[in-house]
């Protein structure tokens, strides 16, 4: 298809070249024979009445001018009925005259009572002027497309092997695989010396790039796996510290808020795990239902709202069904709930599940518009705190699995966030 979109593109442009110059040359020969019937025989005349004359005066008796394609009168100018008609009333000077589809040329010279008028058949020199221009023309037009073909398949000739590489490069995965890089490492070479350069620098930004995400990959589950220990060990502490009856109501509330942030934080870390297999295989994949996985997550997100006169709700006009991973939803809408509940102090907090999209809604402080874009960066912190990951997470979520994103927030007002799912099916009830 590249190699294609080029050789079509090359051939435009030696066309419309082609074109181009072949209007040029036959423009210029209809101007040169334009010049030809004018300038030329007007000047051409002028000179041989100028040359008659000056013999005429020196010798009354030399013969008038008569060639092949022109002709003279001379007789005084009380006799000019001798003539034909359409040369009588002349005035001096150079003249075009025409007879249907022919014309000729006269010019009128004036010496004492006597007058010289010359006849130039225009018609044959119009042939003539064709003749000797269109044979050229059509030898200058024959070199030239010769050229421009000559020059089209040397082009052609000389881009094939970048279109081979386009087509090697074009037909590799567009995701980062360990696939993709290892087809970009082992592009085909080629005895173009340039072209091998350009293979060779995509191997080797291959090389760079493989090393870099598995570096990145090792560290993100290294590190996730080496938080899991410390978080468990603090979660279970805060279950015993609960089943304590004879813990303090302000010591309870304590151990609630460390079991909801280790819980937040065991999220989170299963959340780096889903990411850092972005170049693996992947997160294993069941269909399962939004609305399941919307009811749970909204039941353990109710706690972030026990003290606020804050609303928390389900809406569904259906059932949304998709197949993807369960830990992979659920680290979606958990960062989005955390995020609405974090930032709503009063009013409401909805999920709502409609046809092929799942929105969270919320009447919190909002976002001002020209922030708007800044919210899906890391450790860009709202005006509420928090991690500054959450919505960095769902916005390499959604882009990992290719779910749309869209955000609409109004300053004081609230936001609603809402996931498109093009792949899912809709079960209205």
């Amino acid at each position: 298809m590249i190699a294609e979109k080029i050789h079509s593109k090359l051939a435009r442009a030696f066309l419309l070249q082609v074109g181009f110059v072949s209007l040029a040359a036959v423009l210029g020969v209809f101007a040169a024979k334009l010049v030809l019937e004018d300038l030329l025989i007007r000047q051409a005349l002028s000179d041989e009445a100028a040359y008659f004359w000056q013999r005429y005066h020196s010798d009354p008796g030399i013969p008038l001018p008569d060639t092949k394609n022109m002709g003279a009168y001379l007789l005084p100018r009380q006799q000019m009925e001798q003539i034909p008609e359409e040369l009588r009333e002349l005035p001096p000077g150079f003249h075009k005259l025409s007879k249907g589809a022919a014309w000729s040329a006269a010019f009128v010279s004036l010496a004492s009572d006597v007058c010289l008028i010359l006849v130039f058949d225009g018609q044959r020199v119009e042939k003539l002027a064709l003749f000797f221009g269109l044979f050229p023309l059509m030898g200058v037009l024959i070199v030239i497309y010769t050229a421009a073909l000559i020059s089209y398949r040397l082009s052609r000739r000389a881009v094939s092997p970048v279109f081979q590489l386009a087509e090697e490069v074009s037909r590799i995965d567009p995701h980062l695989t360990d696939e993709a890089l290892g087809a970009l490492e082992n592009l085909p070479t080629t005895t173009n010396d340039e072209v091998l350069a350009l293979s060779e620098a995509l191997a080797g930004l291959a090389g760079r790039l493989r090393r870099f995400i598995e570096r990145e990959r090792v560290f993100t589950r290294d590190a996730s796996h080496e938080l899991r220990s410390p978080i468990t060990v603090i979660r279970i502490a805060a279950d015993m510290l609960l089943t304590d009856s004879f813990l303090a109501p302000a010591s309870r509330d304590k151990a609630l808020r460390i079991k909801r942030a280790a819980r937040d934080m065991e999220d989170l870390t299963d959340a780096f795990l889903q990411l850092a297999r972005e170049s693996e295989r992947g997160p294993a994949e069941e269909f399962l239902c939004i609305n399941t996985i919307a009811a749970e997550e909204l039941e353990l997100a109710r706690p972030l709202l026990s003290e606020k006169p804050v609303e928390l709700t389900l809406v569904a006009h259906g059932r949304l069904y998709l197949t993807a991973s369960v830990k992979v939803v659920s680290s979606l809408m958990g960062n989005l709930l955390r995020n609405a509940c974090t930032h709503t102090h009063a009013g409401f907090v909805r999920i709502a599940v409609d046809r092929q999209s799942l929105s969270v809604e919320d009447s919190g402080v909002g976002i001002a518009k020209e922030q708007i874009d800044q919210i899906f960066r890391p450790f860009v912190r709202g005006p509420e705190g928090g991690y500054g990951v959450g919505l960095a997470i769902v916005k390499r979520i959604t882009e990992r699995f290719d779910w749309p994103i869209e955000i609409d927030s109004m300053e004081g007002k609230g936001t609603r966030v809402t996931i498109h799912f093009p792949q899912s099916r809709f079960e209205p009830f």
